[in-house]
């Protein structure tokens, strides 16, 4: 039996097909070095309804290395001039605190992952029992990693940010090749932040189609409103940063959401999913009562036994009672079968079975 890959099960959770939209709170380096701080976070990110809450699982020597060469020093952007082995120095997760932030999304009710960025944190990830893995965008051209975080037999979520349609598909062969435990792809554009008009959101269905996934979008714009479209599109996950607040600084704040706008996410994610419905040919039940409020035609003038209907006694008008407006070309020049008062709906009877007059 072929498996159905428009749906993947991360800790018993749905994610695609007709299940709500899967928030994953991304912590990144937010917590600013203090491990209270990381607690409030997910504790934060619990309380706004997240669904799931992501850690980032490296250290600054397994991601780099501490050079001070010229190709070491970032270039333009929020990190301008900083020293990559400085930065991941600052922003990385200590390891030692993974447990006990997977133990607390989980006492939460969350779905608690990480991305790692090299076999040794799949590893690592394996021993607090992982149910997913998230490869980031700047590691999707790392296939070793994607078939190591495969084979550990999860389901993997990897984000498409900087890479060519080419690069998506190798990452997607040497996933499915490996394992198909499940498979999705996040839309991304790696601006940090990244203006709305980059963000190119009619690529959520195109991966789906080309791709046979379920699929979702990391964002990394200001504010809420490209992940609201993006669920119109058909994205199943919806990854946002989080801070709990933007002054407070950190590597990642300019472009995460404050608590209280990732509850308005979480919210505006469930409500425009759940206005996409379904293909509809019928009026919904919200509109029932308004049917008798449309327009039908109606006796507006007083009409005798035998007297032909014209404009003048018959028009189309409110409320929905009489016969339909599309009637009226056929009912002009026949005449009426008894006497009609003003105000009267027109209903077949009305009607003489005779030729039209004239």
């Amino acid at each position: 039996m072929m498996k159905d890959r428009n749906v993947v099960k991360i800790a018993g959770r749905q994610i695609g097909g007709d299940a709500p939209p899967f928030v994953i709170a991304e912590l990144s380096g937010n917590h600013n070095g203090e491990l209270q701080r990381a607690m409030r976070l997910v504790e934060a990110a619990a309380e706004a309804g997240a669904d799931a809450v992501k850690l980032q699982t490296y250290t600054a020597d397994t991601i780099t290395i501490d050079h001070d060469g010229p190709e070491f020093l970032i270039k333009g952007g929020l990190w301008d001039s900083r020293r990559l082995y400085d930065l991941y120095q600052e922003a990385h997760t200590p390891w030692e605190w993974h447990e006990a932030l997977f133990a607390r999304g989980r006492e939460l009710g969350m779905v608690v992952l990480s991305s790692p960025f090299d076999p040794t944190a799949v590893d690592f990830l394996e021993t607090l029992d992982a149910p997913a893995y998230k490869i980031a965008s700047f590691e999707i051209i790392d296939t070793p990693l994607i078939r190591h975080a495969a084979a550990t037999g999860k389901p993997l979520i990897i984000s498409t940010g900087m890479a060519r349609r080419d690069e998506i598909a190798d990452a997607v062969k040497a996933a499915r090749d490996t394992s198909d435990a499940g498979l999705v792809l996040l839309h991304c554009t790696s601006g940090y932040p990244t203006p709305p008009e980059d963000s190119n959101l009619r690529t959520i269905p195109d991966l789906a189609r080309s791709f046979d996934v379920v699929t979702g979008l990391s964002d990394h714009t200001p504010g809420i409103a490209v992940p609201m479209a993006g669920i119109a599109l058909g994205a199943a996950v919806i990854e946002k940063h989080v801070t709990l607040a933007r002054v407070d600084g950190g590597p990642d704040a300019a472009f995460s959401l404050e608590p209280d706008e990732l509850k308005a996410l979480v919210d505006g994610c469930r409500e425009a999913h759940a206005a996409l419905g379904s293909v509809r040919g019928d009026p919904s039940p919200s509109e029932a009562g308004n049917m008798v409020l449309r327009r039908s035609l109606y006796v507006v003038a007083d009409i005798a036994q035998g007297e032909v209907f014209t404009d003048e006694n018959v028009r189309s008008i409110r409320p929905g009672y009489g016969l339909a407006p599309k009637m009226l070309p056929d009912l002009l020049g026949r005449k009426a079968a008894r006497s009609i008062s003003r105000g009267k709906p027109l209903e077949t009877d009305d009607i003489s079975d005779g030729a039209r007059d004239g």
